[in-house]
């Protein structure tokens, strides 16, 4: 289902954590919080449209700021489209036109720095399979592995979690289908391209 062109190596700080809280001060943006790990970015601590971080939050298109009921190619606003960076534009950035204040998708740099800064270790918070990623500062937030929509299915739900940047693919043929993802599983962590039309997870950031 999707196209890998940068795997990033597993780092996992090796602490038994049952994922009962974040550690670290959590500030909220626009009432929405998040956790400074570190980075050159602050990382919200739930996904949008979830209330609290084991949530699986709304899944969108890339370019589209709602939910809808399948997701296909043909309904895509931005398959096989030109399509720049997206970051930061209510129209067709979900974080922004869902939170408003500062919060946007991140960038594939930002999302690249997540992943060599931090230490990510498989675990379980509120019943939920995912990761504990922990920053420089010894700060840490929870993805849940949300798994990702297609067609009208929910597939890989605690197995996978797929998560959008804003960054198209510049790189390759498939530049106008493809937008920079995050993607893991257990003992997998992968920044890479999908196909736009997926109904993927979002994580917002902020300066």
């Amino acid at each position: 289902m999707a196209a890998s062109f940068a795997v990033m190596i597993l780092a996992s700080c090796g602490k038994d954590n049952t994922g009962a809280a974040d550690d670290g001060d959590t500030t909220k943006i626009n009432g929405h919080e998040y956790v400074d790990l570190g980075l050159s970015v602050k990382w919200a601590t739930c996904n949008v449209g979830a209330d609290s971080p084991e949530e699986y939050g709304d899944y969108f298109a890339l370019g589209e700021t709602e939910p809808k009921n399948e997701y296909t190619a043909e309904n895509s606003v931005t398959y096989n489209k030109k399509q720049p960076d997206i970051s930061g534009n209510p129209e067709y950035d979900a974080a922004r036109a869902n939170w408003g204040g500062t919060w946007r998708l991140p960038t594939e740099s930002e999302l690249r720095e997540l992943v060599d800064g931090c230490d990510w270790e498989w675990t379980v918070r509120g019943g939920r399979n995912g990761y504990k990623v922990t920053g420089p500062n010894g700060n840490s937030i929870f993805f849940p592995a949300s798994g990702y929509m297609d067609g009208t299915l929910l597939k890989d739900a605690e197995e996978t979690g797929y998560y959008w940047t804003s960054s198209p693919n510049e790189r390759e043929t498939y530049a106008e289908m493809y937008t920079c993802r995050l993607l893991f599983y257990n003992d997998y962590v992968n920044v890479g391209w999908s196909d736009r039309y997926f109904g993927f997870s979002v994580r917002a950031v902020s300066e």
